[in-house]
């Protein structure tokens, strides 16, 4: 008999144990060898993932984003109309450092969009510096100060900038600044289509008799390269110095785009190992994660008790909004709710009336809050309604006060009276005679 109950229990523990879900476990990123990352989904501003997000480091040419975004913030409806001459001093400061360059030659003049693809394209020392000189007046420090103080107004808060185009290891950044420098330029839409760009055909110039092409250094975008990724990449800007490189991209895939940005991959992983990181990387966002609604504006998501009516007990509330969010693409998220609702509503209600909020977290990150709508109309019974009125009158600490200060008077009447008829007052009347 033990036996068999003991046997018994084995089963209906297991049962159990088999009835309850597994807890899901918080997706890990693959692991990189970069110093740092950051990945924002742009449809919810959500973070993915990050590590070392804010810790500074060099910048190297994503330098330039920041180049870029100040000419296209004062020049982006003249791109094809100033033209901007090489002045000679800049090739000094450029000597012996090794960098890439554009192949623009002392002398020559561009236009500013000729400019912007040397820069992004190729990544053109000597282009960046020719804006900075052009924009600081004559003065490159000019244009340096320039650069801080729209860092600043971004909402950077670690990166500080020594030179237009990142050749100086003092250009320090972060990988949530680069996240914000690159949404900045991508703003544009001059930028948003030269970062697409594979090739670029730079005009003939005083000291180029005729036009040569321009080849993009983020190499998985160019489908003819060896280095092509995915086609879910659609443009950005690397940066390398010493034995490391940088990328920060766009990324979009069946409407959901991403920002990513990878700092100091060594060249250890690859010749271009940012952008072989960043491949793995956002394989491994878009096989994870989905943009998808988190709740239905057609199906309620409570009820609230209603009160002077008989034409219902309660109200259904429907959310107002669908709060598309960063969900899991295996189906295992959860959002927890938090509702801010009156204790019950008054009739009459209208259909669409806002009556309360709803909070949604995830993992305990606020997504966001939504208004809360009357599902249906629901009409006031005026006899249910006065009588209430009347028992809340009789209920009400005016009405306790009424009676109290009554009940005074009466009983001062009442006191007046015996006084009275004890002849008090014809006593007094005597006494004064």
């Amino acid at each position: 008999m033990k036996r068999t109950l003991s046997a018994l229990l084995a089963v209906l523990l297991l049962a159990v144990l088999l009835a309850v879900p597994a807890l899901a476990e918080e997706p890990v990123p693959p692991e990189l060898s970069g110093t740092a990352y950051y990945v924002v989904n742009l449809d919810t501003g959500l973070v993915v993932c990050e590590k070392s997000s804010e810790e500074p480091m060099a910048a190297a040419s994503l330098t330039k984003l920041m180049t870029i975004i100040l000419m296209l913030k004062q020049y982006q409806d003249q791109l094809d109309t100033v033209t901007v001459t090489a002045p000679g001093y800049i090739y000094d400061i450029l000597y012996g450092k090794n960098g890439s360059t554009a192949d623009i030659r002392k002398g020559e003049t561009h236009t500013l969009r000729s400019l912007m693809y040397a820069m992004e394209v190729q990544s053109g020392n000597e282009a960046a510096y020719i804006v900075a000189d052009f924009m600081g007046g004559g003065d490159v420090s000019v244009f340096v100060d320039m650069m801080n103080a729209e860092a600043a107004a971004l909402g950077c808060t670690g990166t500080t900038f020594t030179d237009p185009c990142g050749l100086d290891p003092g250009n320090l950044t972060t990988a949530r600044d680069v996240y914000l420098l690159l949404r900045a330029a991508m703003s544009y839409d001059a930028f948003a289509q030269c970062a697409t760009a594979t090739r670029y055909e730079m005009p003939a110039a005083e000291k180029h008799s005729s036009a040569y092409n321009l080849i993009t250094t983020v190499k998985i975008i160019d489908s003819t390269s060896a280095d092509y990724y995915r086609s879910y990449c659609k443009g950005g800007k690397t940066g390398s110095l010493e034995d490391w490189q940088n990328f920060a991209g766009l990324h979009s895939k069946d409407g959901v785009s991403y920002i990513s940005v990878v700092l100091h991959s060594p060249l250890t992983v690859s010749n271009r190992p940012a952008l072989t990181e960043t491949g793995s990387l956002m394989d491994w966002v878009f096989k994870t994660y989905t943009v998808a609604p988190a709740l239905d504006v057609n199906d309620p998501i409570s009820e609230i008790p209603v009160v002077y009516s008989t034409d219902a007990d309660t109200v259904k509330l429907y959310p107002a909004d669908s709060m598309m969010t960063l969900l899991r693409a295996d189906g295992q998220s959860q959002t927890q709710r938090q509702f801010n609702v009156p204790d019950h509503l008054t009739a009459p209600v209208k259909q669409g009336d806002v009556v309360g909020t709803v909070t949604l977290t995830l993992n305990g990150a606020v997504i966001g809050s939504t208004d809360l709508l009357a599902g249906s109309d629901v009409d006031r019974n005026q006899l249910l309604y006065t009588i209430a009125r009347v028992s809340e009158f009789f209920k009400s600490t005016y009405f306790k006060v009424l009676v109290i200060l009554t009940m005074i008077v009466v009983a001062t009447y009442f006191f007046l009276l015996v006084l009275a008829a004890l002849g008090v007052f014809d006593k007094k009347q005597k006494r004064r005679r």
